[in-house]
């Protein structure tokens, strides 16, 4: 078991959304400040779109504790918003197994609920999951 004041001691949390999964580990007392890597990229250039980067910010920033904290995330799946918002997901997750007074501030924004939508399956007979072969009388 690592110590509490281990630059290697990290909290982690799993944040889902569709079919995208991220784990996602703080370092709350890492020597190394202003860090957020996602698969081992920093996150501006993993994520190019400015509105994905805001999204993965927005829960560190509602806490205030952006560039304050060593953030690693592994994220598989899905498109780049899912993997922007299943990492909002897990980030806030993590925030809050860090400080429990977090979950007051995180809870009403809706970062600690999973969007569960998924794309629903193909049945036999149907062209997709409801759309029916097209009638025909004769």
């Amino acid at each position: 078991m690592m110590r509490k004041k281990d630059p290697n001691f990290y909290i982690e949390g799993i944040g889902r959304r569709k079919t995208t999964t991220a784990r996602v580990r703080i370092y709350p007392f890492s020597a190394k400040k202003e860090v957020f890597l996602v698969n081992n990229k920093p996150y501006d250039e993993y994520f190019s779109e400015f509105e994905f980067k805001k999204i993965c910010e927005d829960a560190l920033r509602a806490v205030d504790l952006f560039k304050k904290i060593k953030v690693t995330v592994l994220v598989k799946g899905g498109g780049r918003r899912g993997q922007a918002e299943a990492i909002r997901h897990g980030l806030s997750r993590a925030l809050e197994k860090y400080k429990k007074e977090l979950r007051k501030v995180l809870k009403p924004l809706g970062y600690l609920t999973r969007d569960s939508r998924m794309k629903e399956r193909k049945k036999f007979g149907l062209k997709k999951a409801r759309r029916a072969p097209q009638w025909q009388k004769r």
